[in-house]
């Protein structure tokens, strides 16, 4: 058994972090899934198209990018021996994979035990980031680990599925608001009839204070740009919208028609 990665990538100067950690990032999956906003430079595209085990996707549609990487991941599944789909944000797994190696080694092994792993964040992982996504991604954790009945941490930009529950979630999640995937999957899962199960790690700690650096930021540059971060209201704004959208899709999709597969 192994684990295809599945990611959605908004380049903001992560390209040469890639392109170092590519070759630790092809022994952990058979192959690699990236899904690529239409702004995104095609130079940058087809510098990397040439890497065996990864391929990209440039969308017109971004706004579906998540699920669509999903979908792109089980359509590759049969030329692998692949067992399970891990979704990842590109610039979170870049962090990780620099700063936590052997904890996404395990993270991995753990994908493959549950049908579907929502991977959260540590007390320590969680503090590294600004407060306005400690505050409004608390509403939207709490809700929903009171309605699945567990403990979950949504919003930390990992998740792992078996390919019977990505092909449900694939199946039925709603392409219009890509926020609201990390709480809409979970609890499509949950419906499904999936077992769900939590884990959390150190590795997802604040990853933006990142952008545009040749590699991993020391903590104390983390809690400098977290401070940068909470000092501008827009900020704030736009993390109370995201929490909204988490919250309405998440709610939405306890209560949608269900299609089987």
């Amino acid at each position: 058994m192994s684990v295809i990665l599945a990611a959605t990538w908004n380049p903001r100067g992560e390209a040469k972090r890639l392109r170092k950690l590519y070759p630790q990032l092809k022994h952990l999956y058979p192959h690699m899934i990236i899904i690529m906003p239409p702004s995104t430079h095609m130079g940058l595209v087809l510098s990397l198209r040439h890497f065996e085990k990864l391929t990209l996707f440039v969308t017109d549609n971004w706004r579906d990018g998540r699920r669509e990487s999903l979908a792109q991941a089980l359509k590759i599944i049969p030329s692998t021996s692949a067992s399970h789909i891990m979704y990842a944000d590109v610039d979170r797994l870049l962090r990780w994979a620099e700063t936590r190696y052997e904890e996404l080694r395990q993270t991995i092994k753990r994908v493959q035990m549950y049908d579907c792993l929502v991977i959260g964040r540590t007390e320590r992982a969680y503090q590294t980031h600004p407060q306005a996504l400690i505050q409004t991604e608390a509403m939207s954790n709490r809700i929903f680990s009171h309605l699945l009945g567990e403990k979950v941490d949504l919003s930390a930009g990992a998740k792992g599925f078996s390919i019977r529950a990505a092909s449900f979630v694939v199946a039925n999640a709603r392409a219009e608001r890509p926020f609201g995937a990390d709480a809409e999957w979970v609890v499509l899962a949950k419906r499904g009839g999936f077992d769900i199960r939590t884990y959390h790690v150190d590795g997802l700690d604040w990853e933006s204070a990142d952008r545009y650096e040749d590699q991993a930021v020391d903590e104390e540059m983390q809690q400098a740009r977290a401070a940068e971060y909470d000092a501008n209201p827009e900020n704030w704004k736009m993390r109370v919208d995201v929490a909204n959208e988490i919250i309405d899709t998440g709610l939405a999709a306890l209560t949608q028609e269900i299609l089987t597969t």
